[in-house]
């Protein structure tokens, strides 16, 4: 089945507005991609630089959520609590029937937080392109030939 098809696109060349138009003309069908040749694509692939580097914020980011989420409801959380009534906690507050307000609340100041500190990374990362772009390079010192050019002219100056 490893043939061309491009007989099949044979009567389909023509012309279309004054171009000469070819459809098709040689499509193979490989048969010979293996197991292994897929294993080999997958892994350069994963291997590639921005495969690892999305893995890597995955698992930081996963790890800084965990922080901000300890941070929220064992630091912040427990300071609001001294303004609610002495029964209540902020995990518990709720708005009607199964409407947890407390526990919606908590993750809405995880969201903040993560927010920001996304904000300030980006805003700290753009920063340090502009200084990149600003700090022009140093032009090129002149090669061999273009330094002995120069003397020819300034010979032929004087």
């Amino acid at each position: 089945m490893a043939t061309s098809v491009s007989n099949a696109f044979a009567s389909n060349a023509g012309r279309a507005n004054g171009i000469r138009v070819e459809i098709g003309s040689y499509i193979r069908l490989n048969q010979n991609h293996t197991h292994m040749g897929m294993m080999k694509e997958f892994k350069e692939f994963a291997m590639k630089g921005n495969v690892v580097d999305l893995a890597v914020g995955v698992i930081i980011g996963g790890a800084f959520g965990k922080i901000v989420s300890s941070f929220v409801a064992d630091v912040i959380m427990p300071i609001i609590n001294v303004f609610l009534p002495a029964d209540a906690d902020w995990k518990t507050i709720e708005v009607g029937p199964g409407v947890k307000l407390g526990s919606f609340l908590g993750n809405v100041l995880d969201f903040v937080i993560i927010a920001f500190v996304i904000f300030l990374m980006i805003k700290a990362i753009n920063a340090s392109k502009k200084k990149e772009a600003a700090a022009p390079a140093a032009p090129p010192e002149p090669s061999s030939t273009d330094k002995l050019l120069m003397e020819i002219r300034d010979a032929l100056k004087k």
